[in-house]
């Protein structure tokens, strides 16, 4: 069997698609910090107050509700607050949070990616943290800081359910199917909730969805011309 047979055959083909450089683009920040943190955690660097960077790193890049009221009463901008809006996907409680949120990247991210263009993707990641941040901002009475990246993972997820939604409805198939997952993952997050206590995060992350779910209207394949046809058809 010559080389030609053997590409035809597929033997030179990669065992795992390679990932969309848009995932890395959102993921090696992740994996770098987690570097940092775990080699001080563990006394590979930084001497014995390493132990303490990952608060360290809260305090620094984690969003505060208190934030957003502070500079809505001033009416000042304050560089340091607006930024934590979207640094806060950066921190974690913990290796596990963080892993976590770093699969769901690669995963959603591979999906969404191989059919929204790179910028698309990144429109839909950073503008699912900000309304996630804002989002829960806004609503009174929160005081826990916000940090972690489920908000803008959720605007993938929301991203992966319009792209599900599309093609259901090009197919005239239910669409409420496309709701499936969000359904299933907020489901699991009350569960958890109810039995073993937890954070209001699940407020930005339901806001990342739904923010990630709109943007795709705008930024996905076809984007305001594909709508304006569809309304014109109706």
């Amino acid at each position: 069997m010559g080389d030609g047979d053997a590409m035809r055959d597929g033997y030179d083909e990669a065992p795992i698609n390679p990932l969309p450089p848009v995932v890395w683009l959102l993921l090696l920040p992740l994996v770098a910090i987690e570097v940092v943190l775990g080699a001080g955690a563990i006394g590979l660097a930084g001497g014995p107050e390493a132990i303490g960077w990952r608060n360290d790193a809260i305090q620094r890049f984690a969003l505060s509700p208190a934030m957003l009221d502070q500079m809505l009463a001033t009416g000042r901008f304050n560089a340091d607050y607006a930024l934590r809006f979207l640094s806060y996907p950066l921190v974690h409680g913990s290796v596990t949070h963080a892993v976590f949120v770093g699969v769901f990247i690669l995963a959603l991210g591979k999906m969404v990616g191989e059919v929204f263009r790179a910028w698309a993707v990144l429109a839909v990641f950073l503008g699912a943290a900000v309304a996630g941040a804002l989002v829960y901002s806004l609503v009174p009475g929160i005081e826990a800081a916000l940090f972690g990246g489920y908000p803008p993972v959720y605007g993938l997820i929301g991203a992966f359910t319009f792209i599900l939604w599309a093609r259901l409805g090009a197919v005239q198939a239910n669409r409420m199917r496309a709701f499936t997952l969000i359904g299933f993952l907020m489901g699991l997050q009350l569960l958890f909730g109810l039995l073993f206590g937890g954070r209001p995060d699940w407020i930005a992350d339901l806001a990342g969805f739904v923010s990630g779910f709109a943007l795709s209207f705008v930024v996905g394949p076809g984007g305001p011309a594909h709508i304006l046809r569809r309304i014109r058809e109706r």
